[in-house]
């Protein structure tokens, strides 16, 4: 079982802030360091000092990093054109030595979008299918040949198609509730397959569905990696696990029943739940940045139960 760290900085966190947490993540020997695409806040959070560009982000982490993977959850497909999206990413890649890894999604957080700007298109699902055909489609051209797509929302004419990734396969992550048009995305184009914030129950059926969609088009259902992600609150004793949860503003009882919370041994046990229906990856989100004690006690008395 991989655990990845996963980190919300549009409620409030510097790219110093990051930066910290990142190379905790590294020392501690977890396998990733993730974050959301946001620009807006969400809850009753302040956002200060204000939010931080996702790829900007792990361009800096890129070379300030050395093993751990470093990806998003999710990109957002209203955010960037695909052209434009397919070489930032590759270029982070190249700029990492190879260790990018690419959730796109279609967007949802219409606030965000007028807040800054940035167009909150209705055929979100049909745009997202054509960047990841873009996307996907620029890395996988030829050097020496060009790419061309005629699509109902992008066109593309003779594209170089360059930069490339510094991975022959760049891993592309997608995720989602979605019961038949996700897992029929995730079939043609994911590698990995992530459900957020669901119970056991809900990522059994959701994998189920994504494991068909890909034997549908041929491929195994095992081709993927399947993975969640759970909000995290451990603690050595019930003090601590009730100060770490009224710190981000949750109760104990409720992020028990919805996340991965209280002791290490019962964070343990639930991911084992996880692992039983097929997952090999948690992305933990981390919601207070500034308690990397959590991250101390999560590497040393739970990560060492999963390996």
């Amino acid at each position: 079982m991989d655990l990845r760290i996963f980190t919300e900085p549009q409620q409030g966190a510097s790219y110093d802030t990051l930066r910290t947490v990142a190379k905790a993540t590294e020392d501690l020997g977890f396998d990733a360091f993730f974050r959301s695409d946001h620009y807006l806040p969400m809850g009753s959070a302040d956002g200060l000092p204000g939010p931080t560009d996702a790829w900007i982000t792990l361009a800096g982490l890129a070379r300030e990093t050395r093993r751990i993977r470093l990806g998003t959850l999710m990109t957002a497909g209203t955010f960037r054109v695909p052209g434009v999206l397919a070489i930032q990413v590759a270029q982070v890649d190249q700029m990492s030595g190879g260790r990018v890894e690419l959730g796109l999604g279609a967007g949802w957080f219409e606030e965000e979008h007028k807040a800054y700007g940035i167009p909150f298109p209705k055929e979100k699902f049909a745009r997202l299918e054509e960047q990841l055909a873009i996307v996907t489609g620029l890395w996988e051209t030829e050097i020496g040949r060009t790419f061309s797509f005629d699509g109902t929302y992008y066109q593309l004419e003779n594209s170089p198609a360059l930069p490339k990734p510094a991975q022959a396969k760049l891993p592309v992550l997608i995720g989602g509730h979605g019961p038949t048009r996700t897992p029929r995305l995730a079939a043609q184009y994911a590698d990995e397959f992530n459900v957020p914030f669901a119970s056991v129950e809900i990522s059994e059926r959701q994998f189920g569905r994504v494991r068909a969609a890909a034997e549908a088009v041929g491929r195994k259902g095992s081709d993927l990696v399947y993975s969640n992600a759970l909000v995290v609150c451990v603690g050595k004793d019930d003090a601590e696990i009730a100060r770490r949860a009224a710190a981000i503003g949750r109760e104990v009882d409720e992020l028990k029943e919805n996340g991965l919370a209280g002791s290490p041994a019962e964070v343990v046990d639930k991911i084992g739940r996880y692992a039983g229906i097929g997952a090999s990856r948690i992305y933990l989100q981390i919601l207070d940045l500034d308690d990397l004690d959590q991250l101390e006690l999560i590497s040393s008395q739970v990560q060492p139960q999963l390996t």
